[in-house]
């Protein structure tokens, strides 16, 4: 109990000086998704969605995100659910630019099958802030790899939505 008693305080005095951060601890993504799908047989289809995220910022360029993302066309759907670093610039005010390496997997269905797969996306993209607690994500471009049955498919996928910023 002491252990636990001392670890407690010790962690409680090393978060004293994130209090003075200038920077959100969280910020929640929301908003539309198009996606460029590649059948990776040759042929590509566009399909329309949304996307959501969740970043837990470790400092001021440094974020833990996860994205989550649902797109659909004529019976076909692709959900993903990716994981990964996100770096951002901050010292602009208004804008802040973010890059992100993303990893997890991704669900299909249509046609009566279903699959799992793995996915990864490269990407970054741009907020506007409009006050403390708000931004605008103005364009998030991605580059999405998937490989359904083996094959891998090139997907690009653009969003934009509106931020919620927490902890500030």
């Amino acid at each position: 109990m002491r252990k636990f008693v001392g670890l407690f305080l010790l962690l409680m005095l090393l978060a004293v000086p994130a209090f003075a951060q200038d920077y959100p601890k969280a910020e929640l993504f929301g908003g539309y998704s198009f996606m460029r799908a590649d059948t990776g047989v040759g042929t590509h289809y566009n399909a329309n969605g949304w996307a959501a995220g969740l970043t837990g910022n470790a400092n001021d360029w440094f974020g833990v995100a996860g994205y989550f993302s649902g797109h659909y066309k004529s019976g076909v759907k692709i959900y993903g659910f990716l994981f990964g670093p996100e770096l951002s610039y901050r010292k602009n005010e208004k804008v802040r630019p973010f890059f992100h390496a993303l990893f997890g997997g991704a669900h299909g269905s249509g046609g009566g099958g279903s699959d799992n797969a793995f996915a990864m996306a490269y990407g970054g993209g741009f907020d506007v802030k409009a006050n403390d607690k708000v931004a605008i994500r103005v364009a998030q471009f991605d580059y999405v790899a998937t490989r359904f049955g083996g094959v891998f498919e090139h997907n690009y996928a653009f969003s934009a939505g509106v931020v919620f910023r927490f902890g500030q």
